[in-house]
């Protein structure tokens, strides 16, 4: 393990992306026991896996600690992976699944249950003001306000509410990929979804 952690440390660059074969035959390589094909595993993935880290958990130092646990865990795992989905799928659920954990542990909100339906919500984010200072200072301000407001309300939502929110919004992910990598269907993505941004508007309903 020791010997992971130091491999994980010391990636160093970028490596080129692999078409499928190559990818699973890495894959096979890294299941063996072998460590330089697990090493080039880390640098394919580990550009996403911090960025998704640091979406969800909003700190650098905490995005590198989810970071290391996650390729841990693929460490661990890996064995177990037996090409019944992506590859890119199932790293990605580790991950979902550390900042999940990461996010209870720091005390976040138990989930409530979505309501069935709401016709014609129109997005949260077409509510945003404009933000740019040039058409208007005041609602450039005001676009400001609306930020450190939400950074702020994100914090308040569930460990799930916030990370399907933030995947959507911010990893630009369809809700179909977003519950594919949450193990669950996309009507569920959309009804968790659906509770994150009532909670949010709700938050800032004085400045939008």
């Amino acid at each position: 393990m020791e010997g992971c952690l130091e491999l994980i440390h010391r990636v160093p660059g970028v490596t080129p992306p692999l078409d499928a074969l190559q990818e699973r035959a890495l894959i096979r390589q890294a299941q063996r026991g072998d460590r330089a094909a697990f090493e080039q595993l880390v640098r394919l993935y580990e550009g996403g896996v911090l960025r998704l880290a640091l979406q969800v958990v909003r700190s650098e130092d905490e995005a590198k600690d989810v970071y290391q646990e996650a390729f841990l865990k693929i460490y661990r795992s890996l064995g177990r992976f037996r090409f019944e989905s992506r590859f890119s799928t199932w790293v990605y659920r580790v991950v979902m699944n550390v900042c999940l954990d990461h996010l209870r542990r720091a005390g976040a909100r138990r989930e409530v249950q979505a309501p069935e339906t709401e016709p014609g919500q129109a997005d949260f984010f077409h509510t945003v003001p404009e933000e740019r200072p040039e058409l208007d200072p005041e609602r450039a301000l005001q676009g400001q306000e609306v930020r450190r407001r939400l950074q702020a309300a994100l914090t308040r939502l569930s460990p799930r509410e916030r990370l399907v929110f933030e995947l959507k919004h911010y990893q630009g992910m369809k809700l179909r990929a977003i519950g594919e990598l949450c193990g669950t269907s996309e009507q569920t993505a959309k009804n968790c979804l659906f509770r994150a941004t009532r909670k949010l508007r709700m938050e800032l309903k004085e400045i939008v």
